[in-house]
């Protein structure tokens, strides 16, 4: 029945669309247009039931669209017409409803907005210097998740039932806390602790005591929003010393949380896209270009630093004390993930560090910082965990619903179904059993949470990993088929599914190590092909490692093995008394496996030209070739490429032979390093030539954790692009191994690489 002059729809919006503010936006927008009916959270995402003058409903989806409060993503509104309801003269938000299928999306964890941070420190107010001050436009989101409808009930809120008054915020359409599930006050939600270096509870107020430690140069533990941080000054030498030490981590660099914008401008230079990054809702650790005033050389002793604003209410409290710049790094022993729980994190770092600040409210989820740079053509994902997870990228894919398990460097999953991929967040090099628990958890929580049901499993080749053998040991107990993909294969698809590409391409897949299909180490490789197959068109010479993993972590060996490849005498170049064992090691080919990982050219490299003989960390030789490069100090180097069998393959050798030379005449390494990055700008430029001939392939796709060299990033699309090329770089996912998850589960959602349980499946 319809009643003259009035209509009435259902309306379904899919999305991100629970825990941004979108039933009171909705609301609100009901009472702007005069619109009567009813909204509430599903497990598909909001439904609701819209009433008004005719017309009035005919552009509400495009303005709904336009209008959406800025966390929300919209993928899909249905409508449906309904009978109109004469008696229905209002707008209501109903209870959330929890059917049997659930197809919601979660929103991200927010930083913390200017409105909440203008309320944090404003007299009178009665949250004032409250820290889990939040709104519905930021605060905690998937870290605090359990189940889905996204209601208070469903979080680790549940733990703190509102006050009167501000239950009388969240039912009141005017507040900007009008139905934010997270909100709280000092009378009703979490409180923080502070403890002493044994762990023990110390009376009086614990930010107090907190900011008192921070200044007199201490070490404090303290909770955040995905776990704890260590953080002290970064003027103190002994300080960051400490860390480290507790940590277990030498050298790789510490991240700095700045209490605002003119700080971060004293330290670095900003672009106008870097900060919008570090301003944006996800608040990401932005790498930054140092000063040449920078005045903390025992945090980086790179060009550059990771630098992030306060985005809890606590980090603002903390920094408003007294101190402008903190350390804040990751609460972790290396090679284990964040720590989230108080008393574990109190266990790991009693007489280690000052103090702990911790707090009641439960975390979920670990979620570690997100880290980014801006590479020129947009935002480049190192880590992509708090703040971005776990929203998902969209997929031209509709084939069975995949869980893909990732390498072993950088673990990641990914699940794959209705055309969303879900990559988890970031967990750490899944090394150890301790990580691998973590890995296993997070994989089980996101699929509850999404309701997701792999039909099948994906996984890397490589029989080793502790990712494979779960892999393997799911299926087994699940009874799912098991898809192993080729490493840099699965790097290729990562990158065209992120940039929504579907058609045969060339993909230059530059990183460390990978199984290859010959049984051999990969890495530096050209690939042709899409997500369901490939064929290698080009790699570069293998380089011998001596002593296998020992190599890796001491590039001077690569550097040895380079110089001896090239006729290089090593001992012109490398300082070692062990240089003539090495010499015959690899001329008998006594334990020196074969590898074409661009990483270890890069090492090799990073050794001949006096940067690094021992590394830190992992990548550390491209991290310091790429400082140490300057544009203007730019040379060439020859690129030789030879046919072998059906595959181009770079031979290194007179490279590597005139950058020696160069390093003995006393060239600085500022003119060698750049001309090492552009003789590869060279090689990839010539190697896609070749293969277009051959294929007629004009899109080129760049993947591997090589492409996080922003002075490769920065100026190969550009040669590409001048002869004719496409290029495509990632946007949604990193292109280190943590992006590699999305990739496997692209190609196993298509039916590519039919590996099953280590058989061959080819069609």
């Amino acid at each position: 029945m319809k009643e003259a002059g009035r209509e009435r729809y259902h309306i379904l919006i899919r999305g991100i669309v629970q825990g941004v503010g979108f039933r009171p936006f909705m609301h609100q927008l009901a009472e702007q247009y005069g619109l009567t009916g009813w909204i509430r959270n599903t497990s598909r995402g909001v439904e609701m039931e819209l009433e008004g003058l005719s017309g009035t409903l005919a552009g509400f989806p495009e303005l709904v669209r336009r209008q959406a409060p800025p966390m929300a993503v919209i993928e899909e509104i249905r409508t449906e017409r309904l009978p109109v309801l004469s008696h229905d003269r209002t707008f209501r938000i109903l209870e959330s409803t929890a059917p049997s299928l659930r197809r919601t999306l979660i929103s991200p964890d927010i930083g913390i907005c200017d409105a909440c941070r203008r309320e944090l420190f404003s007299r009178g107010d009665r949250r004032r210097r409250y820290p889990f001050i939040n709104c519905t436009d930021c605060g905690p989101r998937f870290t605090i998740v359990r189940d889905i409808p996204y209601d208070r009930k469903n979080t680790a809120m549940a733990a703190f039932p509102m006050c009167p008054a501000c239950a009388a915020e969240y039912a009141d359409i005017r507040s900007r806390r009008y139905h934010a599930q997270p909100d709280c006050c000092p009378d009703c939600g979490p409180a923080l602790t502070f403890l002493d270096a044994q762990g023990r509870e110390e009376k009086g107020d614990p930010l107090r005591a907190a900011a008192e430690l921070l200044l007199r140069g201490g070490i404090l533990a303290v909770k955040g929003l995905g776990g704890f941080h260590l953080a002290c000054r970064p003027d103190s030498a002994e300080g960051a010393a400490r860390i480290r030490a507790a940590k277990g981590r030498d050298e790789r660099p510490l991240a700095l949380m700045c209490r605002d914008m003119e700080t971060v401008k004293r330290l670095c230079e900003v672009s106008a896209e870097e900060r919008t990054l570090l301003e944006s809702p996800q608040k990401p650790i932005v790498l930054l270009r140092k000063k040449s005033t920078f005045p903390y050389p025992s945090v980086s002793d790179n060009r550059s630093a990771g630098i992030m604003l306060p985005y809890t209410p606590l980090h603002c409290l903390l920094l408003a004390e007294g101190t402008d710049t903190l350390i804040m790094t990751s609460a972790n022993l290396s090679g284990l993930p964040i720590l989230c729980g108080n008393e574990e994190t109190v266990r790991t770092f009693v007489g280690a560090v000052d103090g702990f600040l911790v707090h009641n409210r439960g975390i979920e989820a670990p979620c570690d910082d997100s880290v980014v740079r801006a590479a020129g053509r947009g935002t480049l994902l190192i880590r992509r965990s708090r703040g971005y997870v776990p929203a998902p990228v969209k997929i031209a894919c509709e084939g069975r619903a995949v869980l893909a398990l990732g390498a072993e460097q950088k673990a990641s999953f990914c699940f794959l179904q209705d055309g969303h991929a879900f990559p988890g967040q970031h967990i750490g090099d899944l090394k150890n059993l301790e990580t691998l628990d973590v890995y296993e958890r997070q994989i089980a929580r996101l699929g509850h949470l999404l309701d997701l049901r792999p039909e099948l499993l994906a996984c890397d080749r490589h029989p080793d990993y502790l990712s494979t053998g779960y892999a393997r040991e799911k299926a087994a107990r699940e009874g799912l088929p098991l898809v192993q993909v080729q490493h840099h294969h699965a790097h290729m698809a990562s990158c065209m599914a992120d940039n929504g590409l579907e058609d045969p391409c060339i993909g230059i897949i530059w990183d460390g190590t990978g199984l290859g299909m010959d049984g051999t180490i990969w890495g530096g490789e050209f690939l042709t092909g899409d997500c369901t197959s490939f064929a290698r068109a080009g790699t570069i010479r293998p380089i011998a490692l001596p002593g296998g993993d020992r190599a890796v972590l001491q590039p001077w060996r690569t550097g040895v093995s380079l110089l001896l490849d090239a006729g290089v005498h090593p001992a012109r170049l490398v300082d070692s008394p062990a240089v003539p064992d090495l010499c015959r090691m690899i001329r008998e080919n006594v334990n020196c496996p074969l590898s074409s990982g661009m990483g270890r050219l890069f090492d090799g490299a990073a050794a001949i030209c006096g940067l690094l003989r021992n590394a830190a960390y992992e990548g550390q030789g491209a991290v310091l070739l790429e400082n140490a490069a300057e544009e203007e100090a730019a040379g060439e180097y020859p690129v030789l490429l030879d046919k072998q069998r059906d595959c181009l393959c770079f031979d290194w050798r007179d490279m590597i032979r005139a950058m020696a030379e160069d390093c003995l005449r006393g060239v600085p390494a500022c003119q060698v390093t750049a001309g090492f990055l552009h003789t590869l700008i060279r090689l990839a430029v010539r190697m896609c030539l070749a293969i277009r001939e051959e294929t007629g392939l004009r899109s080129v796709v760049l993947s591997g954790g090589t492409f996080q060299n922003v002075y490769l990033l920065s100026r190969l699309p550009g040669a590409l692009e001048e002869q004719g090329f496409s290029v495509y770089c990632h946007r949604q996912v990193s292109p280190n191994d943590e992006g590699l998850s999305l990739g496997q589960a692209v190609i196993a959602g298509r039916g590519g690489e039919r590996y099953v349980s280590g058989s061959s499946l080819a069609d």
